[in-house]
């Protein structure tokens, strides 16, 4: 009786201390209370539900028959818009807060909401190497019954709630980038309903010029019902190898001769200082030797950018043999390093041990309870972006990050961009080398202004013909944005498909004016 006794007084006495304080200082000071006691349960409650979910339904499958079902009433409601007069554009009626974008538009409130609930796997082909899913099929999902039965994506991106709409709409980039390109790059169809609520399928031989100018678009020539993507046979395990390296123009001649090698499968770089880096490279392999294996997976181990930092500050050579599911979401615990500034201590033993199971919380959690106070606070001292650029770009890019951001880690991927039509492709005419310069923190450059300071970065990218992925903050202006994507293709297709009465231009939907 006693220890019930015990925490009906703690929990009073944290009431009352919110009561004192308010809610919103809570929130905003000490935000992993917050966190600990309401966001991790409720992750975990939500994680569990969609994961027997999706089981279920893919051991019954009875997602291809709803699935019809289900694309005949999203066309449905495209009708019932028309035919009351098309007054607003529309968009999905998917909540803004649910989405891993730290932006939560303010067009949900005033465009037409189509709702669309499509979050299952249709189909896994072995013969043909494809899987086929909706769009709301999120990479947790994916990994789960894919590596089950001994297939994988060629290009997983890293984070759990990841959807396959939000890649191919944004865009998508994992260490395996160096070989098969971004996450559109290993699609092969997409199935959309248009802006008259009929039905199309893309490939790149049918309706080819929409294929090539879907991604990137974030959802403004069409809602993505359906796509197929390529397999590729799963190993058991990723032999990973440690490499320290110090001196910004070594680090930057080692990752590019390991991203060009094509015996690697994986090839990343956490750069923890601008001359000081770990650049990891790994191979798919089946077997493992037991006194190496190490399930950095498992809630009990080391956030994975940790657990890298100890071979710099050792300045030894490591090799390791992580289990595949394990590498894929090696960051997602951590949510690459951002939940230290959530959660100081939660990289600590005792924290990982009695409650790093319920870690990490979820991002659509995270957004729909910050307030905009504390928004406010994290626009003008908080940094989340990844801006794409030629690998022959980066020494001169890690310079201008360090002068006008000032963030560490950084996280380095490189990826091949094919010359193909669209809103994202290299300068010339053949494939090029690029590389995903990842930062995500708390910026130390002195006299930070999150619109001057990341103007100016936006800039150095445009004027090396690189790209920002459209899930961060964009401070452009309209002509800056269209310098640095190539729109003729997508608004070619706006004019041809009736796009322009029904959705908005993808850069009114990403600019900062559509911000809460």
């Amino acid at each position: 009786m006693e220890p019930a006794v015990s925490l009906a007084v703690c929990a009073l006495l944290f009431l009352l201390w919110i009561r004192v304080k308010g809610l919103e200082f809570v929130i905003i000071h000490q935000r992993w209370v917050f966190v600990c006691l309401f966001l991790l349960p409720l992750s975990l409650i939500f994680d569990i539900y969609y994961y027997v979910r999706a089981w279920v339904v893919f051991k019954l499958n009875s997602a291809p028959r709803l699935h019809e079902q289900r694309v005949r009433n999203i066309q449905k409601q495209v009708r019932e818009w028309k035919e009351q007069g098309s007054k607003t554009f529309m968009c999905t009626g998917r909540p803004g807060w649910l989405t891993v974008s730290l932006r939560v538009g303010k067009y949900k409130k005033t465009h037409k909401n189509i709702m669309i609930n499509l979050m299952d796997i249709l189909e896994v082909d072995t013969k043909k190497e494809i899987v086929r899913v909706e769009p709301l099929v999120t990479m947790g999902q994916v990994t789960a019954l894919l590596n089950s039965i001994g297939w994988t994506l060629p290009v997983l991106p890293e984070l759990d709630d990841l959807t396959v709409g939000g890649l191919i709409m944004g865009t998508g980039i994992e260490s395996s980038s160096h070989k098969y390109g971004l996450f559109q790059h290993i699609c092969t169809a997409y199935e959309l309903v248009l802006a008259d609520g009929s039905f199309v399928r893309c490939t790149p031989s049918e309706n080819s010029d929409l294929f090539y100018a879907v991604p990137w678009s974030c959802g403004t020539l069409g809602f993505l019902v359906a796509a197929e993507i390529r397999i590729i046979p799963a190993k058991k395990y990723v032999k990973l190898r440690f490499e320290p390296v110090r001196g910004l123009e070594a680090i930057c001649d080692k990752f590019a001769l390991e991203a060009q090698r094509p015996e690697n499968d994986f090839v990343e770089g956490l750069l923890y200082s601008l001359e000081e880096a770990v650049i990891m490279t790994g191979l798919m392999t089946d077997k493992a030797e037991p006194s190496k294996l190490n399930s950095i997976g498992n809630y009990y181990k080391p956030w994975f950018f940790k657990h890298v930092e100890n071979y710099l500050k050792t300045n030894q050579e490591g090799l390791e043999y992580i289990p595949l599911r394990h590498y894929y979401h090696r960051h997602t615990r951590s949510i690459f390093w951002e939940l230290q500034d959530i959660i100081p201590f939660g990289n600590n033993p005792v924290f990982r041990y009695f409650f790093g199971w319920m870690v990490p919380p979820k991002i659509s959690l995270l957004k729909l309870t910050q307030g905009e106070t504390l928004r406010k606070l994290y626009e003008q001292h908080h940094v989340v972006q990844d801006m794409l650029v030629p690998m022959k770009c980066l020494q001169q890019a890690l310079h201008t990050f360090q002068n006008d951001i000032h963030v560490y880690p950084i996280w380095l991927c490189p990826f091949i961009l094919p010359s193909q039509p669209g809103l994202v492709h290299p300068k010339g005419d053949e494939t090029e080398l690029y590389i995903d310069i990842g930062a995500y923190g708390e910026p130390r450059v002195k006299h930070f202004e999150a619109r001057s300071c990341m103007r100016q970065l936006e800039k150095f990218v445009r004027s090396v013909h690189g790209f920002q992925m459209l899930y961060a903050d964009c401070y452009m202006n309209r002509e800056e944005f269209w310098e640095m994507f190539d729109g003729s293709l997508y608004h070619k297709l706006r004019k041809q498909l009736g796009c322009e009465d029904a959705f908005p231009e993808v850069y009114d939907k990403i600019c900062k004016a559509a911000r809460h």
